[in-house]
């Protein structure tokens, strides 16, 4: 074999090498940058650089305080809203902000977002494969609305579909008779599917 030949089979063996480097290290590159930048952002919450080394709460100069003080906190609050009467002082709150002119619009938006992900009324647990642009053409999305009659649309209902590789996405009013139900597969390995651009495998799944 020709130095030229062994050269080429060499830089082609390092390019190979690379990219299954690139493969492994890359998500956990990422992963651990969207935790880094978490946690420095929520630790950042208290301004450090404003609170002296005298400062009665001079502890949370120190990394980590904050963000531990942060998870506590919440933890706190949602313990405290389990309780009868802290439960309907809170709720009196969100009472008076969801009526307060001009804060109710953003208070309910943020609100209903988290209730859908993460409350007691989610919202993207009911995957579906939906008509859209056209007779064979089906997008993966969530049905959000079960019922739109409200908008004059009888018949219809609101289903979400996610872009691919992007946490946006578009609700479209479609007739119920184009949104097949999807049984076999849980609402988490439909929305990685549609987030992923379709790459991640599917796993069956019995409800």
């Amino acid at each position: 074999m020709s130095p030229r030949i062994r050269l080429k089979v060499l830089a082609s063996k390092i390019l190979r090498y690379f990219f299954q480097g690139l493969l492994i290290l890359a998500p956990i590159g990422v992963t651990a940058f969207t935790l880094y930048y978490l946690f420095v952002t929520i630790d950042n919450i208290f301004p450090k650089d404003l609170i002296s080394q005298e400062a009665p709460f001079s502890y949370l100069r120190f990394k980590g305080v904050g963000f531990a003080l942060v998870l506590l906190l919440v933890v706190t609050v949602g313990y405290l809203s389990s309780s009868f009467i802290l439960g309907r002082i809170f709720a009196l709150f969100d009472g008076i902000l969801e009526k307060t002119p001009f804060i109710k619009y953003i208070y309910s938006s943020v609100k209903d977002v988290f209730d859908a992900f993460v409350g007691e009324k989610k919202k993207f647990d009911h995957p579906v494969l939906v008509q859209i642009y056209g007779v064979d053409v089906w997008e993966m999305g969530f049905i959000t609305q079960p019922d739109v009659t409200i908008l004059g649309l009888e018949g219809y209902m609101a289903v979400y579909v996610p872009h691919a590789y992007a946490i946006t996405g578009k609700v479209f009013m479609v007739p119920a008779k184009k949104v097949k139900p999807l049984t076999n597969i849980s609402a988490g390995e439909a929305m990685k599917f549609a987030v992923s651009g379709g790459v991640t495998s599917l796993e069956h799944h019995h409800k």
